[in-house]
């Protein structure tokens, strides 16, 4: 029987970044390790350093063939010559962003913890859907989703699956057999050395 292939790497950027150094770190990774995206999730909703980031970071990930998206600003989208959206309101505005955005589009959503969300949204025609955190975290409600919610998408859901959130090396392997992507942020920015601390991570998928 052949064995599924590996789930590739979904990166997500910090939520605050430092200009004048991310990129450098960012293409460090990227050259480091195969990765199948970024996803550009800073906090602010600033559109000068919105662009500003967006422009910084394309110019990295477009050179390695590595797809870029944005966390939620779809009409940033075209105008910075991004390569789509990652919606983060469940199925509410799928059907709309692809509709604006085109077939080519990437549009990604994060559906929490919710099976019926998750459907909603493939049913809409995201590309992915992303589930998380996968391990509860005191910083939240503690609720996260769950080993069955992940096994159960991959026997019936053609649509690919993000694992994403509170992830470390067990949980990497717990889920590896059950996800087609791995949402990787946090867990290796906070580190000193970014790519070696990514690479600990994928050596668990073996």
């Amino acid at each position: 029987m052949d064995q599924p292939e590996q789930p590739q790497i979904y990166l997500i950027t910090p939520p605050e970044i430092e200009l004048s150094s991310f990129p450098d770190v960012l293409a460090s990774v990227l050259d480091a390790h195969p990765i199948a995206c970024v996803r550009l999730a800073l906090s602010t909703r600033d559109e000068d350093r919105l662009s500003r980031a967006a422009d910084a970071l394309r110019e990295v990930t477009h050179a390695r063939d590595v797809a870029l998206v944005i966390s939620d600003h779809m009409l940033l989208v075209e105008r910075l010559g991004l390569d789509g959206v990652h919606l983060s309101d469940a199925a509410r505005s799928v059907r709309y962003t692809r509709k604006e955005l085109g077939e080519d589009a990437i549009v990604g959503s994060f559906c929490g913890i919710s099976r019926h969300d998750g459907m909603s949204a493939g049913e809409a025609g995201a590309d992915y859907v992303s589930f998380g955190p996968v391990q509860a975290s005191p910083l939240d409600d503690g609720s996260f989703a769950e080993l069955d919610v992940f096994q159960w998408w991959s026997e019936m859901i053609e649509v690919p699956v993000v694992a994403e959130g509170a992830l470390d090396v067990a949980m990497i392997r717990t889920l590896t057999p059950y996800t087609d992507f791995f949402g990787v942020g946090d867990e290796i920015w906070q580190q000193e050395n970014p790519a070696a601390a990514l690479g600990d991570l994928i050596k668990a998928m073996g």
